[in-house]
């Protein structure tokens, strides 16, 4: 079985989830998959401004909350 992908829960007012949609859907795009494409893209932004984060950063933060449980967990 393929290894699940995490998980993060997202709330925001109700107008800008409609806008949200609109623009997705007007782009051909998922939300979940518009979502990605503008944290892509806020993710490259931060980098040129500041730097590449290095990937020793990255592995100290922990995705235990954010990662699917196990069966029995």
């Amino acid at each position: 079985m393929p290894k699940q992908q995490p998980e993060i829960t997202l709330h925001m007012q109700e107008d800008l989830l409609r806008k949200l949609l609109y623009v997705a859907n007007a782009e051909g795009r998922s939300p979940n998959n518009h979502l990605i494409m503008l944290l892509r893209n806020n993710v490259q932004y931060f980098e040129r401004a500041k730097g590449r984060i290095p990937a020793d950063k990255l592995r100290e933060i922990d995705l235990s909350d954010y990662l699917p449980k196990e069966d029995g967990e």
